[in-house]
């Protein structure tokens, strides 16, 4: 890997620490031109450079250029938060990105974050580096430091901060024993929300929530940055599955499914007390009371101004749209939702990205959502209080509204599935391929038949990059997350049509009984279906079996890509292959693969269909590729690997009324039991 690409990690070292201090574990120094530095510093920047020069194993020249306008990202406070949803922020954030992607090479790249560093807000200035160093054709291969490592505190209790700067200080790197992360701290038990905290809270579910938007960003004038194949269909269904899974979740805890949010004028029964600290703004995350009702928004400070019957236009005009089948583009003229592209212009429209068909009409239903219900406790800045947790896409799963607010998101696009016609006979089967069962074994020979096993496990996460202003070294600390035993999938294939073929292997999970113990409907039932693997597999003539290991899911990422273990990435740095483990930040976090269960068994049933992959696949160069978190994520620079709707077959409805009357030939289910066990063990070293 050149320097001047790897000089652009050290711009995530210490965030809130000016650039001309050492950075990196090398103590690098950045020497700059005197015009770089800003006012409080100029003056004495000749002594600044001699103190953090002296010492320091690398030095880098920092190329003096012409600098482009940056006074539009410097608008935000350097001190404030910074948030995708409100609409000033991602204006901001999309220059930004611009500025990063049209400097010429990497050393005017590195010239201009030197300047931009000690100037424009850390955490906006984080995502618009991270957006463009996953997006310039000459950094790919680099690996942006998980958003857990540099900004810990956006994902922990701040007694923590307290505890990791006392052990930094007073003792050398090699002593220091890991600081304990608290479970379960930001409720009592007596509050029924909080069964589910550790999925809301779990650090591997926010990562990936920040990194798809990561991914996705909003804005920019690059459109290829923001027209991603099928992107608005992976919005839809990416929710889609957290809806699934955060139900099931409940479900498992004797909680009813998610509310829907979908009376803005009434009061939000729950409340939520983040116990976050924001060390940028120096200020705790403001909690919202239960009982808070959105208000209309009057902030001139954010250039907001938005009444809640807005809000209410907007969803009236989804609604419209669906009825008719088709929306209005902006030059009046109506285009169809149709079979194939409907869910993805829908879901453009409801992202509000720079591809929205037309936002002038459809608005910003969905990211205002989150803006409304964020300043529920300061619509109009009295209190000069800025965002809760649900203003940002690193916290808002935190807050058990999310779910409420994605659920009614999702019941919208149901409304548009509901009128697409059902799956024919012909489209579900595959003539030759009977699926004769399906199954699960626990590694080992552990656990029952069809049973899954899960745990609390303890894991560690790196600290010592994010804690500004203390002595360097690894500070880590430990925290308790679910986490299940590895299993493989057992599938019985008999192919009758006389020679081999490739079939697509779709494997998902559901619960079988309601909140009430009540068998479930199947069309509630297809809703909590949860997607748990997706893969092409080689089908000789006769009978075989297909042995997957649940470590090689679609869905999902291993625990080494989720929190960035540098020793586990592959390829020589630099090299495609290592592009991709980049990519790879992106994916469902692998030990949140299986709901919780229960201790008595909670009872499920494991579906399987082989699809014919010459009606599936999606003629394309995959070598190189990470594809193995697709399902969530895509793949990068490709287009979605599955040419069937995502969701496919649950994801609409049809005439069965049960799930063995959906079957055919080519599908088979189980029942199978999900046992978690209250006990904690120690992370070891895993694949």
């Amino acid at each position: 890997m050149s320097d001047a690409k790897k000089n652009l990690l050290l711009f995530f070292d210490r965030p809130t620490e000016p650039c001309f201090m050492q950075k990196g574990e090398e103590k690098t120094f950045f020497r700059m031109p005197t015009n770089y530095y800003p006012d409080k510093y100029k003056a004495a920047s000749n002594v600044l450079e001699n103190r953090f020069s002296d010492g320091a194993s690398r030095t880098i020249e920092v190329r003096n250029i012409a600098l482009p306008n940056l006074s539009l990202p410097m608008e935000l406070p350097y001190n404030d938060q910074f948030s995708l949803f409100v609409p000033k922020h991602r204006r901001m954030a999309g220059k930004l990105i611009d500025i990063f992607m049209n400097m010429r090479d990497l050393e005017d790249l590195q010239s201009v974050c030197s300047f931009c560093q000690m100037r424009i807000n850390p955490y906006m200035f984080n995502y618009c580096l991270s957006v463009a160093i996953l997006h310039r054709d000459d950094t790919k291969g680099l690996t942006i430091p998980t958003f857990a490592e540099t900004f810990p505190d956006k994902f922990m209790d701040p007694k923590v901060f307290r505890r990791a700067r006392e052990v930094s200080t007073v003792l050398n790197a090699g002593d220091r024993l890991p600081v304990l992360i608290p479970q379960n701290y930001t409720a009592a038990e007596s509050e029924p929300e909080q069964r589910v905290a550790y999925f809301r809270e779990d650090i591997g579910i926010n990562l990936h929530h920040w990194h798809w938007h990561l991914v996705y960003p909003f804005d920019s004038e690059n459109r290829a940055v923001v027209d991603k194949d099928r992107r608005g269909e992976l919005f839809y269904y990416m929710h889609q599955q957290i809806i699934a899974r955060y139900s099931v979740e409940r479900m498992c805890n004797d909680l009813g499914r998610p509310r829907r949010y979908n009376d803005f004028r009434q009061p939000i029964e729950e409340g939520y007390f983040p116990k976050l600290d924001s060390q940028v703004a120096s200020r705790a995350w403001p909690p919202r009371f239960a009982g808070s009702t959105i208000r209309d928004l009057d902030r001139p400070v954010d250039e907001i101004r938005s009444d809640v019957s807005q809000l209410e236009t907007w969803r009236d005009r989804f609604l419209e749209a669906i009825e008719n089948m088709a929306i209005i583009l902006p030059n009046g003229r109506q285009m169809p939702l149709t079979e194939e592209t409907g869910i993805d212009i829908l879901g453009n429209l409801m992202e509000s990205s720079i591809i929205s068909r037309n936002r002038g009409h459809y608005g910003d239903m969905h990211n205002m959502g989150h803006v409304f219900i964020s300043y529920s406790h300061d619509p109009d800045h009295r209190n000069l209080e800025q965002f809760g947790v649900m203003g940002d896409s690193a916290t808002a799963m935190r807050d058990p509204i999310f779910y409420r607010w994605h659920a009614y998101i999702d019941d919208i696009f149901q409304l548009y599935k509901a009128k697409l016609p059902p799956y024919t006979q012909e489209k579900l089967d595959f003539p030759g391929i009977r699926v004769s069962g399906v199954g699960v074994q626990g590694s080992g020979g552990a656990g029952g038949a069809n049973e899954l096993r899960t745990q609390w496990e303890q894991s560690t996460v790196e600290l010592g990059r994010g804690l500004d202003f203390t002595p360097r070294g690894s500070v880590l600390a430990t925290f308790t997350h679910l986490q299940h035993d590895d299993f493989t999938y057992v599938i019985s294939v008999n192919n009758t049509s006389g020679s081999g073929v490739m079939g697509t292997v779709r494997l998902f999970v559901a619960p079988v009984l309601d909140e009430g113990g009540r068998p479930l409907a199947f069309d509630e039932q297809r809703r909590l279906m949860i997607e748990l693997d997706k893969f092409t597999q080689a089908i000789p003539a006769g009978t075989s079996t297909i042995r997957r290991n649940s470590l090689d899911s679609s869905v999902t990422i291993p625990y080494e890509r989720t929190f960035r273990n540098q020793s586990n990435r592959p390829g020589d740095p630099g090299s495609a292959e290592a592009a991709e483990f980049d990519f790879c930040g992106c994916g469902w976090p692998h030990h949140m693969l299986i709901p919780k269960g229960t201790q008595q068994g909670y009872p499920m049933v494991l579906f399987c269909m082989i699809s014919n992959w010459n009606e599936d696949r999606v003629m394309q160069d995959l070598v190189g590729s990470c594809n193995d978190a697709a399902s969530y994520c895509g793949i990068r620079d490709r287009k979605y690997p599955d040419r069937r709707p995502m969701g496919f077959p649950f994801d609409r409805p049809t005439a069965a009324n049960s799930l063995a009357d959906f079957l055919t030939s080519n599908m088979a289910v189980a029942d199978c039991t999900i046992r978690f066990t209250d006990a904690t063990r120690q992370r070891a070293a895993r694949r």
